[in-house]
């Protein structure tokens, strides 16, 4: 009975000390990574994505401002449903200012979300398709987003290297 409490405290730490070990050495190449979170744009009315026709929705469930019911009228409890409405009303303070013109690029592999500006631009988003892989380059005066299934690639190629950014698809 020892001799088997004695293994299981062993198998316990050895566990608990492969587990701390594989958390601090994840944890310490993870640190040291440059990632660039995701960035909310404003869609403007100029946009020619069909992004701007479509309602804004989120995932995420948000809280609702309070509904303004009848007087005399109880509302119904309503469950959880994305917010459609606009982020911002006339009286909120505006936007923040966009660097340039936020353009979208759909493809048979995925789509592809620039904000082009007068000298470069920045890489919105790059969403692969079902069953498409993605692989995203950048330099200081290009972006590439290839798009992969199989022997099949698609590639959007933004370059700003001589002028203005021009995007290519491949």
């Amino acid at each position: 009975m020892l001799r088997g409490l004695v293994h299981v405290l062993a198998w316990s730490l050895a566990t608990g000390a492969a587990v701390t070990l594989s958390w601090w050495g994840v944890h310490t190449v993870m640190a040291g990574t440059a990632y660039d979170p995701p960035r909310a744009l404003p869609i403007t009315a100029a946009d020619s994505t069909t992004q701007a026709s479509k309602p804004l929705a989120s995932a995420t469930p948000r809280p609702s401002a309070p509904s303004k019911a009848p007087s005399g009228k109880a509302s119904a409890p309503r469950t959880p449903a994305p917010s459609r409405t606009p982020a911002s009303s006339p009286a909120s303070s505006p936007p923040p200012a966009v660097s340039g013109q936020v353009k979208g690029y759909d493809t048979v592999g995925g789509r592809v979300v620039f904000d082009l500006g007068s000298t470069s631009a920045t890489l919105v988003s790059a969403t692969p398709g079902t069953g498409w892989s993605m692989q995203v380059w950048k330099t200081e005066t290009w972006i590439r987003v290839e798009f992969g299934r199989g022997a099949d690639r698609v590639t959007v190629f933004c370059t700003w290297h001589d002028g203005p950014p021009h995007v290519e698809v491949y």
